[in-house]
């Protein structure tokens, strides 16, 4: 099986992630932050060792890195936690179901009202100025993901956040697309940065991380044990403790320890550059095959994240999908968790076939891709 199905996880994990994972099995059982033992004092250790190297990654304090089970886990603290006392939020057309669920879910309570703003392609300004004239006065924050997980498209996140510094708004990321590829930083104007460990990160699945500015605490979105101030019913108002009830993936956390040393070592900018030149073969291949419609209008670097997405002839996107997993390629077809985005995109019958390679692909396996796809599109 060729595997381009990244933007859903990445596959394969580099052998020093999988190596992490063994030995956190092996080596590191205890439970970090629960016992005085030598074993839980080690992964302990360990464990704050990835809090320390992802901190660096995103430009933040080790403490207000925390780890949670997938992006969704981290954008519902996140989301929760900034509209706990109601008001107004605007997202995006483009956003995943992980931040559009939990505000409609919010909305049909009568807890908060939310709007959307249309994002348009290759006109950032454009984008901007739909994201500022949804601005009220009880509007609290700006949702948004970097980049559309269906065509790739990157919204204008430090614009977005200047926009929201000037309006003392909140600024949540959605980075699942974009963390290992792009830079994301808190330097470039989000508040808070939610994302997976499993995708561009390259760590195990079960992984994300929440991202905080100093200074900026949430109500926390569940209770329980911490290994600090046990006699308290409370739970501490202190991070990491304060969003991390419970025992923690350790084995997922080490394996992102080493996820970020194989991006820290290939460099993000390589990784970027290797991955867009694989989608633009495929972008403009597709473009010139009969019967073949691309989501995108057009497919450059700096606007796009390496994601093309693409219907055959009037065929539904899971058939396609199916006849390439036939023929040994791993591909999503379908409607991707973006309620939104295909009725904006008018595929909202077809759904799309999405095309996401990986640090790992090669132009050989896109050759191999392409002639597969074109015998399809002849009907062969």
């Amino acid at each position: 099986m060729i595997y381009f199905d990244n933007a859903a996880t990445t596959f394969p994990k580099p052998p020093a992630v999988v190596q992490a994972a063994n030995d956190a099995l092996r080596f590191y059982g205890g439970n970090p932050g629960r016992s005085g033992h030598r074993m839980s004092m080690a992964v302990s250790e360990k464990v704050y060792d990835v809090r320390r190297k992802a901190g660096a990654f995103f430009g933040a304090e080790p403490e207000n890195v925390i780890f949670t089970l997938n992006c969704t886990h981290a954008l519902n603290i996140a989301l929760q936690g900034v509209m706990a006392e109601g008001g107004h939020i605007i997202a995006s057309c483009l956003d995943h179901n992980a931040v559009l669920r939990p505000l409609e879910a919010m909305a049909q309570k009568g807890q908060i009202s939310y709007s959307v703003a249309d994002v348009i392609e290759s006109d950032p300004e454009k984008t901007l100025d739909n994201f500022a004239c949804l601005i009220c006065p009880d509007t609290k924050a700006i949702v948004c993901t970097h980049a559309s997980n269906v065509t790739g498209t990157l919204l204008p996140v430090e614009k977005l956040g200047q926009l929201c510094r000037e309006r003392g708004l909140l600024f949540i990321l959605d980075a699942a697309q974009t963390a290992g590829t792009l830079p994301v930083k808190l330097s470039m104007g989000p508040d808070i940065i939610c994302t997976a460990g499993h995708k561009g990160l390259l760590a195990a699945p079960g992984t994300g991380l929440l991202v905080l500015r100093p200074g900026l605490a949430l109500p926390p979105l569940m209770q329980g044990g911490t290994g600090s101030n046990s006699l308290e019913l409370l739970q501490p108002d202190f991070a990491p403790d304060r969003y991390e009830p419970g025992t923690l993936n350790t084995v997922g956390v080490l394996s992102l320890g080493a996820g970020l040393l194989e991006i820290s070592r290939r460099g993000v900018p390589r990784i970027y550059h290797h991955e867009m030149a694989l989608c633009t073969r495929v972008y403009e291949e597709l473009s010139r095959m009969p019967g073949v419609s691309l989501l995108a209008q057009s497919f450059k670097l700096g606007e796009k994240a390496p994601i093309v997405s693409f219907n055959l002839n009037k065929l539904d996107s899971n058939t396609v999908a199916s006849r390439l997993s036939e023929q040994g390629f791993a591909l999503r077809g379908g409607f991707h968790c973006a309620a939104l985005a295909h009725p904006y995109l008018g595929t909202q019958q077809q759904g799309a076939v999405r095309f996401s390679p990986g640090v790992f692909n090669t132009p050989r396996e896109v050759e191999m891709f392409l002639s597969t796809v074109r015998k399809i599109a002849q009907g062969q």
